[in-house]
């Protein structure tokens, strides 16, 4: 993608592989199938073998693939609070290495990759990783351009969410490798994740005032894509996914989860 850079796609998810001088460094490894997909398409470019497996958060969806790596001697990382929550799987590898803290900075093969914990968003112990020469920054689940948020946003926390696009948005990159969605986006797609966020907060507040009941799901629901859908109705899953999204707001706002 950027000369040492690549996205690789399975089906909905994507991650990030940085060939190096020294080996190659493999972010969030998917499943195995993906993983044995991913390890042929990287022998296509490199004959340097896969060294660092680094894993995003705890949720089994993307990092279940890091067996097929490790089998071959790859170190995994992964955030501390992360590895606590990674619940036990037959097909889940723990980490190798753990850390805490705000930056961790991996070094191979003179490329330098931070590992940046942006805080309570999404899962536990969430990072991005950003490539500083490259000026390229790898997110996970927390950054999707031009698509409403999954479902009902699960072990997803809204608010947190918006604080943590806050934190992102004020790292120096240019360009962002998501998780999902289109093999690279502006920076500006975390800007206006964030404000989707919050238009969407408003807009189920101010449409449950006008409903008068704050579980009167089906009424506010329909206000709620009313005020959103000139801006936002062209995004992905608008009406597929709007009425979860709606839920999910509406019981934060209601109970405070």
């Amino acid at each position: 993608m950027f000369d040492n850079v690549y996205s690789f796609r399975f089906f909905l998810h994507r991650n990030m592989i940085v060939v190096t001088n020294d080996g190659v460094i493999v972010t969030d490894p998917i499943n195995p199938a993906a993983a044995r997909n991913m390890l042929a398409e990287i022998k296509k470019i490199t004959d340097q073998p896969v060294k660092l497996v680094i894993y995003s958060h705890n949720h089994w969806d993307h990092i279940a693939g890091a067996k097929v790596f490790k089998d071959q001697g790859a170190k995994i990382i992964q955030h501390a609070l992360a590895a606590k929550a990674t619940r036990p799987s037959p097909i889940v590898v723990p980490a190798d290495e753990t850390f805490t803290g705000d930056t961790h900075v991996v070094t191979l093969g003179g490329t330098t990759l931070e590992l940046i914990s942006i805080g309570p968003s999404h899962g536990s112990g969430m990072i991005v990783m950003r490539l500083p020469k490259e000026r390229i920054l790898h997110t996970i689940d927390v950054v999707t351009p031009q698509r409403v948020a999954f479902r009902n946003m699960p072990d997803f926390f809204p608010q947190d969410w918006i604080k943590a696009l806050a934190k992102i948005d004020q790292l120096d990159f240019d360009r962002v490798i998501p998780g999902h969605g289109p093999p690279v986006a502006p920076k500006s797609a975390v800007a206006e994740q964030r404000q989707y966020l919050i238009d969407l907060t408003v807009a189920v507040s101010e449409g449950t005032k006008k409903a008068g009941n704050p579980f009167a799901f089906d009424t506010i629901t329909a206000s709620v894509k009313d005020d959103l859908r000139p801006k936002y109705g062209k995004w992905n899953l608008f009406d597929e996914w709007m009425g979860l999204n709606v839920d999910r707001i509406i019981l934060e706002q209601r109970i405070g989860w």
